[in-house]
């Protein structure tokens, strides 16, 4: 009977004991709320209080008596003035993208072989490492739509690399081939067939100047198998792209042919006579923007040959032979009319 009346005693004399630690814990958060209370009115004038976030105080609007001060400011260090700087520099973890098949909200395991301290691992633990990997990326991608998306963005990121792009463009490409998949257009092409379709309607779109000859050394399938896809997702998608400006390619071709402003600037003037001309339509926009370089070596006397011009912009020096001709006779006819004169 002794030991039940002693664990009686034990479990009677630590009940008022966690009463006492609540009842201690209310008064305190009670107390805190009351001084909140006194914060928000001034006591000497009764004025409302403002918080002064700059300076860390807490101010009477109406005397300017500080009634607290040395504030912790909770919020972030850094500022962001559109969604895009915020989700950049906010340390919650990586921002959701269209380029990774599951949008980024996955972990991935790290290949280095080394743990937190930076040291290196064991054998045993290596091996350990390298099937939680290859796990971790089967169940990455599970299903056989995943499997595709997850082939396909891969491809998409490393033609853009090879090609340059910028991120904008790699993005919008992901997200046309997500709405080829959803629409069900993958049926009888191929994934990489789509994937550069889908990368070179994106450029279009974002006005970044590529050509079809540009696509074919880094895609993995022959230009006229993508260049049909591209023209089916055209299509199905009903995207809407405008004709390629001639204009787009000049920069970059002067760029690598190093040649002085006066011959941009008198290039460009002939690609817009010939526009004005109507020379450029069904016409190759690369082709007219080489034209138009060396059109305008031509003027400017500059030494340039078509063999050169011809490597930069990938086209034919047959190509620039003709179309060279059209563009300087198109500026001789625009010169001639009276809007040229006015």
């Amino acid at each position: 009977m002794t030991g039940p009346k002693q664990t009686l005693k034990t479990t009677e004399s630590r009940a008022p004991s966690r009463g006492r630690r609540r009842t201690r814990a209310d008064e305190q958060r009670e107390a805190a709320e009351d001084t909140r209370e006194e914060l928000e009115v001034c006591p000497e004038c009764g004025a409302d209080a403002i918080t002064d976030d700059e300076h860390g105080e807490t101010v009477c609007a109406g005397c300017g008596m500080v009634l607290e001060e040395d504030l912790v400011d909770h919020g972030p260090e850094w500022r962001a003035f559109d969604s895009r700087e915020k989700n950049e520099k906010s340390r919650v973890g990586a921002p959701t993208t269209q380029m990774l098949h599951d949008k980024g909200l996955s972990s991935v395991i790290d290949w280095q072989n080394k743990d937190a301290y930076g040291s290196a691992l064991s054998s045993r633990k290596r091996q350990k490492m390298q099937r939680l990997r290859t796990w971790d990326e089967r169940f990455r991608a599970q299903s056989a739509r995943d499997r595709n998306l997850k082939q396909a963005l891969g491809e998409i990121t490393r033609m853009a690399s090879a090609l340059d792009l910028p991120d904008n463009v790699q993005e919008t490409a992901s997200v046309i081939y997500r709405r080829a998949l959803e629409d069900d257009l993958l049926p009888g092409r191929s994934i990489e067939a789509m994937a550069t379709a889908s990368l070179y309607a994106a450029a279009r779109q974002a006005n970044v100047p590529r050509s079809l000859d540009e696509f074919a050394p880094v895609s993995r399938v022959g230009r006229r198998e993508f260049a049909r896809a591209y023209r089916y997702i055209v299509k199905e998608l009903d995207l809407a792209l405008e004709p390629a400006d001639p204009l787009d390619y000049l920069p970059r071709f002067c760029s690598e042919l190093a040649v002085p402003n006066e011959l941009k600037h008198r290039a460009e003037e002939l690609l817009e006579a010939g526009k004005r001309q109507s020379v450029h339509s069904g016409k190759s926009p690369v082709g007219l923007a080489a034209a138009a370089i060396y059109a305008a070596s031509l003027l400017t006397d500059e030494k340039l040959t078509q063999r050169e011009i011809g490597e930069a912009a990938d086209v034919s020096e047959v190509t620039i032979r003709n179309r060279y001709k059209e563009l300087l006779q198109a500026d001789e006819e625009f010169q001639q009319t009276p809007q040229a004169t006015a």
